[in-house]
């Protein structure tokens, strides 16, 4: 007698973005049949030049149409799905917060209600440091315990949103999620080689820095976490059993930096193709120390960061190498 098996659909929602491309790239590669979510079919092309540019086949890529502020397309898109990588969410500018807090919030549970509803098996959910230290302390050192207070006085959008989707999917795991895990990811500032065609989120500062319209640089410091080893804790984290109820800082080893020491990386490492990269900051008070730990995440899913230095110059490289940035002044 022949026997057949099916290999298990995993979904990937917000399959455009910088993060979820590297994570469907690092699934399909493993063999997997992946289902990701974009809000029109019409950009499914994208997404599949995207992840050939990893060097990967995109046969087993297949595309539900589904948005984070619309209950339409959730329960089509988890049909089937044991295993979801909860990456979408907006990163955008602007004044009104709630342009940026709802659609995280309410997407968050829409993925995860729908998860519940089909029997998922488990939620890896990208979170950010945004939710966890963008309240101060006496001493900025932070783990995964610190949380970012939604009431902290002047915080900005994006944190706030961020913050306040992590504290909801837990919420709704634990009162009902009726035996569905979560697993929540917080990795620092997000670099690293692009495989989208447009430089959105961090690539920004990169493109602006390398182009020479940034003339000086952000006074702020931070860590970094590059894309391609966020993107392995993703796949880590929904292999891992002991992850399920915790939370996982992620970050390059060593010392958090300021964009001031991204620029002069830069200049150091790529010649006249960072002869543009400014060489001072805005004017203000110097950053104060800042200590954020990687420890749980090296120890329990076997983290391994690159150097932050080689995460700076490959970033700038594939915005070279894909035109988003010209190769010479």
């Amino acid at each position: 007698m022949n026997s057949t098996t099916t290999t298990p659909t995993v979904l990937v929602t917000g399959g455009t973005g910088y993060l979820a491309t590297r994570v469907l790239a690092d699934l399909l590669a493993t063999g997997a049949a992946v289902r990701t979510t974009v809000r029109s079919l019409d950009r499914e092309d994208e997404v599949r030049a995207a992840v050939r540019r990893a060097g990967v086949d995109d046969g087993g890529l297949s595309f539900a149409a589904a948005s984070l502020t619309e209950d339409d397309g959730w329960a089509a898109a988890l049909a089937g799905i044991e295993d979801v990588y909860h990456t979408a969410s907006p990163m955008i500018q602007t004044a009104d917060r709630d342009e940026v807090l709802i659609p995280a919030r309410d997407g968050a549970l829409r993925v995860l209600r729908a998860a519940r509803d089909v029997g998922a098996r488990r939620v890896v959910l990208t979170s950010s440091f945004a939710a966890v230290g963008y309240s101060p302390k006496p001493v900025r050192d932070y783990d995964e315990t610190d949380w970012t207070d939604p009431q902290t006085p002047g915080l900005p959008a994006y944190p706030l949103s961020k913050a306040v989707a992590e504290r909801a999917a837990w919420d709704f795991v634990e009162r009902e999620g009726d035996g569905l895990e979560l697993v929540a990811l917080n990795p620092t500032w997000i670099a690293g080689p692009t495989l989208t065609a447009s430089a959105r989120s961090s690539l920004a500062v990169f493109t602006g820095m390398l182009d020479g319209t940034m003339t000086a640089v952000p006074r702020q410091r931070f860590g970094i976490a590059d894309i391609r080893d966020v993107a392995a804790a993703h796949l880590s984290a929904m292999a891992t059993p002991g992850a399920a109820g915790k939370r996982y800082l992620l970050l390059a080893d060593g010392p958090t930096m300021t964009f001031l020491d991204v620029a002069n990386t830069l200049r150091a490492e790529l010649g006249s193709f960072a002869s543009r990269v400014p060489t001072a900051e805005v004017p203000g008070d110097e950053p104060t120390p800042l200590v954020i730990h990687n420890e749980r995440a090296k120890q329990e899913l076997g983290f391994r960061p690159r150097p932050a230095v080689e995460t700076i110059v490959e970033t700038a490289e594939s915005l070279r190498d894909l035109a988003l940035v010209a190769a010479e002044a």
